[in-house]
């Protein structure tokens, strides 16, 4: 899931699990966040992974929540702005330029 309004790039704890990666991996941190209902959560840690999209690697640095979310990766502006990327949530898609192409990546249906 892409956000341009979050501030944080955003792992959930559960998505760590289902991939077997350990909680060692994960640095403490002191970030607090306010998740989509409003409610300020503290983070786990934080964890870099390396994420492929498109034709790109990208490492990611995200805040690790114990939360349930319907969502395995929240790529916010920390990402965009990183990948150059634009967002558009009305055609659920984003758009970046690599090596002098454009890549787009559709949403699930």
């Amino acid at each position: 899931m892409v956000d341009g309004g979050s501030g944080v790039d955003i792992c959930p704890l559960s998505t760590l699990q289902r991939m077997e990666i350990g909680t060692g991996k994960i640095r403490p941190n002191n970030i607090c966040v306010r998740a989509f209902d409003g409610i300020k959560r503290d983070t786990v840690g934080e964890i870099d992974l390396v994420l492929t999209i498109g034709p790109v690697d990208f490492e990611v640095t995200f805040q690790v929540l114990d939360m349930d979310t319907s969502y395995n990766f929240l790529l916010g502006r920390p990402w965009i702005y990183v990948a150059g990327a634009v967002p558009s949530t009305l055609h659920q898609m984003v758009k970046f330029e690599y090596e002098d192409q454009e890549i787009v990546v559709h949403g699930e249906d």
